[in-house]
């Protein structure tokens, strides 16, 4: 993960680049989460294209009339995040997820997924969530829906990955036709797993 760039989207899927947003997720030391207030989770929200910037304003100037509820978005945010992350990481290492995870999971999915509509999309119907303005919380059925689309998917669960980089623990979805990417970013821990290499043979 990289600390240069506090936005480097390297996960392959909007649910994965919502999991990473703690850089030095395995460590104790430098742990770093970047949702530390309600508008950083907004802030994210643009980069990660789920809200446009009229909507972000929009939802802070809301958010400003009811810090209350701003801050209960965030802590969920921040729990669903969580949940999804051991779910991937066990799911990384082909094991089967927690079921009270994958149980909260479900509680979201129940939730958020009142808010789907059908939309005449051109010549064709879409669902899509129905994000107002006013819910704080409408960056989250989108995210929701990217693992939901993950999660049920045939034959992608396997190319779900953690980063081999210690303590990095960032997961991606590796669309790598051989399915070998290890690192998060070869810029960064790949480039820092090779200098090791490279140490350790010199010395």
């Amino acid at each position: 993960m990289s600390e240069t760039n506090p936005y480097m989207m390297v996960g392959e899927r909007l649910c994965m680049d919502f999991i990473n947003t703690v850089s030095w997720r395995e460590s104790t030391e430098k742990r770093r989460d970047w949702f530390t207030s309600y508008s950083k989770l907004v802030d994210w929200s643009i980069h990660a294209e789920v809200l446009t910037s009229s909507q972000a304003e929009n939802l802070l100037v809301e958010a400003g009339k009811n810090h209350s509820q701003a801050e209960e978005t965030l802590k969920q945010a921040i729990e669903l995040r969580e949940v999804l992350y051991r779910m991937f990481k066990s799911i990384s290492k082909k094991n089967s997820p927690n079921e009270q995870d994958l149980a909260r999971f479900n509680d979201y999915v129940s939730h958020f997924f009142q808010s789907l509509q059908v939309i005449p999309d051109e010549d064709q119907f879409t669902l899509k969530f129905k994000q107002t303005e006013k819910k704080l919380d409408t960056m989250l059925p989108p995210i929701l829906q990217s693992a939901v689309d993950l999660l049920i998917s045939k034959n992608e669960l396997e190319r779900v990955k953690q980063c081999e980089g210690d303590p990095c623990g960032w997961l991606f979805f590796d669309t790598s036709r051989n399915k070998s990417r290890r690192w998060c970013s070869m810029a960064d821990c790949g480039n820092r797993a090779k200098v090791r290499r490279f140490y350790q043979k010199e010395k």
